[in-house]
């Protein structure tokens, strides 16, 4: 699987015709195939290219309809200093 840090991951924000991906946990996915993300924006809130791990937690829904959609790489965890 592709590491992809935060800074790569705002980059697919599924605007101009890139890619729409989210970050759930230390995964992955591109949600652009999903209705539900056009445009790179769900529920005109959340954001492609963005870590959604906390704003999991407030979901009406659990994780798995992001696991519905194709796992693209893991999140490249960022060291501390």
């Amino acid at each position: 699987m592709k590491e992809i840090d935060l800074k790569e991951l705002a980059e697919f924000d599924g605007n101009g015709g890139k890619p729409a991906y989210v970050a759930y946990r230390g995964e992955v996915f591109d949600v652009g195939g999903s209705k539900r993300w056009k445009g790179g924006v769900h529920m005109k809130r959340h954001h492609a290219g963005e870590d959604l791990s906390e704003d999991m937690e407030f979901a009406p829904h659990g994780p798995e309809m992001l696991r519905r959609c194709p796992q693209v790489g893991i999140l490249k965890k960022t060291g501390s200093s």
